[in-house]
């Protein structure tokens, strides 16, 4: 997969960076900046990619299929985000000219969603880092260690009340399109809350084995959450006309949804600090190769088949 990679990587990019290109306003109308709606697509289609790697993995049958649809509700939403992006860059010459080099899964010749999600190389996606960590603490990416359940519940609860309020603010985009998939992931990421804020509680105020995996991955991954909080050219753009939000804003609120539900876990939030992550600028962990690697594989051994 390194050498797709490297093909597809425009000149002058350093290693594990972007290209500078206009993030602003692209395609007919209030669409929402580009990279804006790739980096909602991303978030959905990497940490539904995650948690499909339970399936069949569960510690019980009920949470196997309750993880394996939540999955799917991310993928959903990342369809749906992805259709929305290649109309958008199908439809500006420059943006168009800025995804040429993705040349699998085109539709008579116009770039689809498959083409974002299976032919960008690794420098390209914008999820944040979190999103693409395995289901286990800290190690190198090509270690192995048992899927945590712990680890991907915290995951869950942190990504999940970030999104209940992102949803809930972009419900308002100027963007119609996006305002649109906000109401509907919306009610999805409402039960995602629910159900992982639930298992959280089970994990912290059950055994003392239990609790300690929570707060051993509550500590690992509350780090990685400050990437939330750090703005970047697309959405700066978004905000600038009206299709998207400042996350900086929603802070408040989602350690008001966080704390609540580390009380009821009596589990202990820990301190903010070390390094932030940059994941949305394209700057990932070890671990997003791998994964990638896994998901793209298919695709793009056979780059113009049709399912």
């Amino acid at each position: 997969m390194g050498a797709a990679q490297d093909r597809s990587k425009p000149a002058g990019t350093p290693s594990g960076g972007s290209a500078p290109h206009d993030v602003g306003r692209v395609g007919a109308g209030d669409s929402a900046p580009v990279d804006y709606l790739l980096h909602l697509a991303d978030n959905a289609l990497v940490l539904g990619q995650r948690n499909a790697e339970w399936c069949g993995h569960g510690p019980i049958l009920e949470e196997d299929l309750a993880l394996a649809n939540h999955a799917l509700d991310h993928l959903g939403q990342a369809r749906l985000l992805y259709q929305h992006a290649a109309r958008c860059i199908n439809a500006e010459p420059a943006q168009a000219q800025r995804f040429a080099h993705l040349q699998g899964a085109r539709a008579d010749g116009a770039l689809t969603e498959d083409s974002l999600a299976y032919f960008r190389a690794t420098h390209e996606f914008r999820n944040f880092t979190l999103l693409e960590l395995p289901h286990h603490g800290p190690l190198a990416g090509p270690a192995r260690a048992d899927r945590d359940f712990a680890t991907t519940t915290v995951r869950n609860v942190l990504y999940a009340a970030l999104m209940n309020l992102w949803w809930e603010r972009l419900q308002a985009s100027a963007d119609p399109q996006l305002a649109a998939i906000a109401a509907k992931s919306l009610k999805e990421v409402r039960y995602h809350l629910s159900h992982a804020g639930d298992w959280l509680v089970r994990l912290g105020d059950g055994t003392d084995e239990s609790r300690a995996r929570a707060q051993a991955a509550l500590d690992h991954l509350m780090p990685h959450t400050q990437e939330f909080w750090t703005g970047d050219e697309a959405e700066s753009a978004a905000v600038a006309n009206g299709t998207g939000v400042a996350l900086a804003e929603l802070k408040p609120a989602w350690d008001a949804l966080l704390d609540e539900v580390l009380a009821e876990a009596t589990l202990r939030r820990p301190a903010d600090g070390g390094y932030v992550t940059q994941g949305k600028r394209g700057l990932h962990s070890e671990h997003m190769g791998f994964l990638l690697a896994e998901m793209q594989s298919l695709a793009r051994e056979h780059p113009q088949a049709v399912w």
